[in-house]
């Protein structure tokens, strides 16, 4: 299986060749930890998500690493705005961001690294800069990465680097998307971070936002690598002094492909509080929606697109997944003499669309017109009565196969969703559903919320092994 991605560096399509043998190395943004992960953060985990599950649908083994950034300005801020330590500030909203992680069907990375634990790590990168004459302090005690004196800065975003100015100093973990300037490696210990800092051959203070990324990923994955990714806002300035540091440090080129995903839009307008279209997945799940139902809408969009997310687009997720739940389990109940003779053949072509769309740079729209060409056919061949239990459960097992992509087919427990959902209604039963995923991410505060919001509404839920559930009457 021969993939191709598009290369944000390039800026054009390219054959995917692992570096090296073994396992694909693989770095992605995660999140801050200062607040709940909204759903603008998981378009960007479900793009990530899904690279992961193509690269093992094509037989690599992934090794991937997703940062926790526990330190920077804004949990500095409002961690001293609560009166809480910066550690168990954070802590609250990494375990909130796993569990949100498990609500989604996303794969686990192997490596979770959080910057607080890996300070000695960012020192010896800042060090060797110095040892490059790439880094130096200034007279306010921070230590900046100086532009001028890396050539290829700008690479990335394809700055031009000639009508810029230079010389200009900037502190802040972000700042203006046009501003091309030394960054800070080190920070200087001030008034602001109260308590948060550590000790460091150029004073107490604590490291840049970009530095934590370079210093944790190499820890990791080697000075080189096979891919990074992250959202559009993230490839300058954060990428691209990411490649400025690392590649002056070691001297070669750090990463060989970078992927970047588009924004999240809510109801065609960028997603803000102010404009009350502001979501976490926890907001969503409280008005009844299910985990696999924003699943699926998060993937419905090609990555690099904007993703226009709406109550309509769950309500369409949300039956065709009935829909496909259905058809499991008209499936399991066939049992005709003999298949239609044609029925190899939509195997065959179902597995080669689908395989197709998925390999051309995540092409989930073709995967998913596969997907629904497949599911016409088999209702077909169900209405004229032309599977046998065997042929119907062939059909059962390629859906299977491309729920290993999809994650939020969950055929395995289509009956009992199907028995559900013809005693309770849609609302009841995402809240069951909800429930479920808060038990198995261990979350029990949540869970027993969502009970006693199943029972508000005149129902309550029973739980059977493995996981299992079936909602009746209060």
């Amino acid at each position: 299986m021969s993939l191709r991605f598009f290369n944000t560096l390039s800026r054009r399509s390219e054959e995917f060749v692992p570096l090296a043998a073994g396992p694909v190395r693989m770095y992605t943004c995660g999140p801050t930890v200062y607040n709940f992960a909204h759903i603008g953060n998981f378009r960007a985990y479900m793009f990530e998500d899904l690279l992961r599950r193509t690269l093992e649908y094509a037989g690599y083994e992934v090794k991937q690493v997703m940062n926790l950034t526990d330190v920077d300005d804004k949990t500095i801020r409002d961690s001293r705005a609560c009166g809480m330590k910066l550690t168990d500030f954070t802590r609250q909203y990494k375990d909130a961001f796993f569990a949100d992680l498990k609500t989604l069907s996303i794969e686990p990375a192997e490596v979770y690294p959080a910057a607080t634990d890996h300070i000695p790590e960012m020192i010896a990168l800042i060090e060797r800069l110095f040892e490059k004459n790439l880094a130096y302090q200034s007279a306010d005690g921070c230590v900046y990465f100086s532009i001028d004196r890396f050539p290829g800065y700008g690479k990335l975003a394809h700055i031009d680097r000639e009508n810029q100015i230079s010389g200009v100093r900037i502190r802040n973990d972000e700042y203006d998307k046009d501003a091309v300037a030394d960054f800070a490696l080190w920070k200087a210990r001030d008034e602001a971070d109260g308590d948060v800092w550590w000790d460091s051959p150029w004073g107490p203070g604590r490291p840049g936002w970009h530095i934590e990324c370079s210093a944790m990923s190499m820890k990791y994955l080697g000075e080189s690598f096979d891919i990074h990714t992250g959202g559009i806002d993230n490839m300058f300035p954060h990428h691209e002094d990411e490649i400025a540091q690392s590649e002056g440090a070691t001297g070669h080129e750090w990463v060989r492909y970078w992927l970047h995903c588009a924004h999240l839009m809510v109801n065609g307008e960028k997603m803000s509080k102010s404009l009350g279209n502001f979501y976490t997945l926890r907001d969503l799940l409280a008005r009844g929606w299910s985990g696999r139902e924003i699943r699926m809408v998060l993937l419905g969009t090609h990555y690099r697109k904007k993703l226009n997310f709406t109550f309509d687009a769950l309500e369409q997720a949300r039956e065709t997944l009935k829909r496909i739940d259905g058809t499991v389990v008209r499936l399991r109940q066939a049992g005709a003499a003999a298949d239609a003779p044609e029925l190899a053949e939509i195997l065959r072509i179902a597995d080669e669309d689908f395989l197709n769309g998925i390999s051309d740079d995540l092409n989930i729209s073709g995967s998913t017109a596969a997907l629904f060409e497949l599911l016409k056919a088999a209702n077909r061949l169900l209405d004229a009565n032309a599977l046998s239990a065997a042929g119907a459960a062939a059909i059962v097992d390629m859906l299977a196969k491309f729920d290993r992509i999809f994650g939020c087919f969950d055929v395995e427990h289509a009956a009992e969703r199907v028995a559900a959902d013809e005693s309770a209604p849609a609302d009841v039963t995402a809240l069951a559903e909800a429930r479920a995923a808060a038990r198995k991410a261990r979350d029990f505060a949540e869970s027993d919320r969502l009970r006693d919001a199943i029972r508000e509404k005149g129902y309550v839920i029973e739980d059977a092994p493995g996981g299992a559930w079936r909602l009746k009457k209060a």
